[in-house]
């Protein structure tokens, strides 16, 4: 079925089919090994390698967490114990749970907004290349970590939700149940540098004229992803943090009495929630792209489709307490939160019917990437559905502990994941240069769909089976059945999967720049695989058309495309152009992220056997405290050299940056991490108010009970940020010598604070208030902690800045004393709502 070559689409018109190679310098001038080398996917930085890394490593954990999943169909063929025993089959769903939530969906997801976000809006890579890297082997290793915890005494196995008071160690006891609570710690601190990274991109490195409403959709759905991201794992992080704190110095946080259960609760699901869009918004991207491209239309409805999508990422933290129905949460505070759940489905009717109307608008060509989405659309749309029951309290009373919430979940989360294999296929030409097997990639999704339906819809009819255990009646036993032949059909799927995949790799045909007749985003504009800068030169949305410009501002490519996405006519490209673009190149290798992570790995191994504030004794302590100094010793240094490293990247002169446009690059980096950390301490702050409401605010014995050394720190802190302002005036007046006095006194400062805090908690000690002295000691010293501990990372990075001072830096470029003041002002904001809180009220 052909076309008119110059029939709309996603706002972009195929000129021609002609494409050539952009001249770049060679990729080991700039310091990369060949792609055939370890050393290269070891060092790199450049987003599209770390995107590929993501795409293997979390079709690695997919796999592995798959095998878990075979592991509890076979168990539950029969009601009772089986292949597994009970602790083992609970280890065996909390496992594969946090592993396909985590380390897999969002991963893959990921590292296609790797690969293809910078394409799609005109970068040459991500705003901070490094940190990106540092975000991949975060992940990487602290999936390992999560798998080093299997041989420590058996994994977590309280749950995927990881409920309070069974994630503590009087019911986990485990090492290794700890070890899986650090590994999503740092897995968390990933997600948040990407999430700064994501976002500091796609605001200030857009092409000229790629305003924010011609995002192309799935980047737009990035965007909003990332945005979610940012303030849900800052929930996540906090939660996390305090459960570390019960579990390794004792303190009784979700042990308490009164509120330490709902809690845990409720910080888990204000991130939980907005976790399902966070995994399904970059699926509905992938969609959109999809149904465009095979339907040759532009999507019907697209403005009032990225509305709803907003709409959507702002509600998704409205509706957490649906989670709780079963909880003591008084009535009207449900009825709400049933209004805001049901509430928050009409977007989603209004994207669904957007998507409808595309392919009926449209012609359709049934091709594999096509096939995944329209199956996630159905799967979709009945996970949808059968979730609308669980939002109404009395349905939820009933639905809530059974297979009916095991079928939902898994058809809105793996129906999401539907779309994503079908991105594997989608960009898999742009990504290796190869063409699939489309016979083998249909025989795919046919045993995908079957397996699936077969594996899940089951699930409702036996709904009346318990989640989480493995006895249900007995006359539940042929659909369970049913749905583990569904689980190994859709299982032997995805050998299809990789088979055509790993076979396309070597011998498939080669791709050209665009193998989709009506693909109109930017990333089909060049070749396959695009080159390491990605573009012959500055892409511009300017005229309307993608067409590419030399720093002259003369076309360096002929032709173009409309804006959203227009695919460039490349007749020709100026050689000379192509140099003059291409003069001053990027940095695209360091050791240190990879290192850096191995640092951190090691330290919180190390760590994983404390309890109570001690190691255990004998040699296994002994390597455990071993490692943990190892891995902080090994962590601290490459920090170090991560500083020191001169490490070039640059920013387009010409973008688009609404509407950051007058905030330098690594400022907005700043802003929007400090933005998580009001949410990491709001949480934690916001814990303390809960609990001491819990337990009667009026009858709660405060710590500590002077207020003398809080009102001391008060204005040691005060008197701090004063400096820190006189050392930017002293580094704007290139006055090096009250440069380097400012900064001391800011240090000075700063440490007098850390001593007169230890002092403090010193004489706590010594009158028995310790860590496990009660909820009222949990609390002050969980929370203050954390504040110091963000005084002593500014004190490392101030003292960092004092060397180079030393030797004459920021007399030219005050930059870093500024980024640096704002993070330290903000230390001393909170600061001044902990006070009144810990030592007035």
């Amino acid at each position: 079925m052909t076309h008119d070559r110059h029939t709309e689409t996603d706002g972009g018109a195929t000129i021609d089919d002609e494409f050539l190679e952009p001249v770049v310098a060679d990729e080991s001038e700039m310091g990369l090994p060949p792609m055939t080398s370890v050393k290269r996917w070891l060092l790199t930085t450049n987003h599209k390698d770390v995107g590929i890394l993501y795409l293997v490593t979390s079709l690695f954990f997919f796999a592995f967490s798959g095998i878990l999943a075979l592991l509890i169909r076979l168990q539950l063929w029969s009601p009772g114990e089986g292949i597994l025993s009970a602790v083992a089959y609970n280890q065996t769903v909390s496992a594969h749970g946090l592993l396909m939530v985590f380390w897999f969906i969002s991963p893959l997801a990921f590292g296609f907004a790797n690969y293809v976000v910078p394409l799609q809006i005109g970068a040459k890579d991500l705003a901070f290349p490094r940190l990106n890297a540092l975000s991949y082997w975060l992940y990487l290793f602290s999936g390992l970590l999560f798998l080093v915890s299997f041989f420590q005494g058996g994994t977590l196995d309280g749950g995927w939700t990881m409920y309070a008071p069974l994630n503590i160690a009087t019911y986990t006891p485990n090492i290794g149940a700890t070890t899986v609570v650090l590994a999503l710690i740092l897995f968390t601190i990933g997600i948040t540098m990407s999430s700064v990274n994501f976002l500091t991109t796609i605001h200030r490195m857009r092409a000229e004229g790629m305003t924010l409403m011609r995002l192309p959709l799935f980047s737009m759905s990035i965007l909003l992803t990332v945005w979610m991201m940012l303030f849900a794992f800052a929930a996540l992080l906090a939660a996390l943090l305090i459960l570390t704190s019960d579990r390794l110095l004792g303190t009784s946080y979700f042990a308490a009495d009164a509120g330490g259960s709902i809690l845990w609760a409720h910080l888990f699901w204000f991130f939980g929630h907005p976790e399902v869009y966070i995994v399904f918004f970059p699926a509905l991207g992938v969609m959109a792209e999809v149904f465009q491209t095979f339907t040759g239309r532009r999507l019907v409805g697209r403005k009032w489709f990225v509305a709803s999508m907003v709409l959507v990422a702002v509600q998704s933290f409205m509706v957490w307490m649906h989670h709780m129905f079963l909880t003591s949460i008084n009535l009207p505070v449900k009825t709400l939160f049933m209004a805001t759940t049901i509430g928050i489905s009409l977007p989603f009717d209004l994207m669904v019917f957007a998507l409808i109307y595309t392919l009926v608008k449209g012609r359709v060509r049934f091709t594999t990437p096509f096939l995944f989405a329209f199956g996630a659309l159905v799967l979709f749309i009945l996970g949808g559905i059968t979730g609308v029951f669980l939002g109404a309290v009395v349905l939820d009373y009933e639905f809530r502990g059974t297979y009916w919430v095991v079928a939902h979940f898994h058809y809105v989360m793996v129906g999401g994941a539907t779309a994503l294999f079908g991105a594997i296929y989608y960009w898999f030409p742009k990504i290796t240069g190869r063409m699939y097997d489309e016979f083998l990639g249909k025989v795919h999704f046919a045993m995908y769909f079957v397996g699936f339906n077969l594996l899940y819809f089951p699930m409702f009819l036996a709904w009346e089976t318990p989640r989480r255990v493995y006895e249900y009646d007995i006359g539940l036993t042929p659909w369970h059945r049913l749905a583990t032949i569904g689980a190994f059909l859709l299982g032997a799927s995805f050998l299809v999967m990789f088979y055509n995949l790993y076979r396309s790799l070597s011998v498939g045909e080669s791709a050209p720049a665009n193998p989709w007749e009506y693909a109109t985003t930017a990333e089909w504009a060049v070749s396959s695989p695009p080159p390491l800068e990605n573009f012959p030169g500055r892409p511009s949305y300017a005229t309307g058309m993608l067409s590419f410009l030399t720093a002259s501002g003369t076309p360096a490519v002929s032709g173009g495309g409309r804006t959203d996405g227009g695919v460039a006519d490349a007749h020709r490209l100026d050689t000379q152009s192509a140099h003059d673009a291409h003069d001053h190149h990027d940095s695209h290798a360091s050791p240190w992220p990879v290192v850096i992570a191995l640092g951190a790995f090691l330290a919180l191994l190390g760590l994983s056997a404390l309890k109570q504030g001690a190691f255990p004794g004998g040699v296994v302590g002994m390597v455990y405290a071993g490692t943990a100094l190892f891995g902080s010793v090994v962590l601290a240094l490459s920090l170090v050299q991560f500083g020191r490293e001169s490490f070039h990247t640059s920013e387009p002169d010409v973008a688009e940056r609404w509407p950051f446009a007058g905030v330098e690059r690594t400022k907005l980096g700043v802003w929007i991490f400090l933005a998580s950390d009001v949410v990491l301490f709001g949480a934690f702050i916001g814990s303390y108010i809960f609990i001491r409401v819990a337990a009667g605010w009026m009858g709660w014995e405060p710590v500590p009970h002077d207020p003398v050394p809080g009102l001391v720190n008060t204005y040691l802190l005060l008197t701090s940020s004063f400096s820190v302002v006189l050392a930017l005036v002293a580094a704007q007046r290139r006055n090096r010598t009250w440069l380097v006095a400012t900064l001391s006194l800011t240090f000075l400062l700063g440490v007098a604070f850390l001593v007169n805090k230890g002092l403090e908690w010193v004489e706590l000690f010594h009158e028995g208030v310790t860590f496990s002295s009660g909820v009222q000691a949990s609390t002050f010293y969980l929370t203050t902690g954390l504040h110091a501990v963000h005084v002593i990372l500014g004190l490392l990075v101030l003292g960092f800045l004092i060397a180079r001072a030393v030797g004459g830096a920021y007399l030219d470029d005050e930059r870093p004393v500024e980024y640096f003041g704002l993070y330290w002002h903000f230390v001393d904001i909170v600061w001044l709502f902990l006070f009144p809180l810990f030592y007035i009220l």
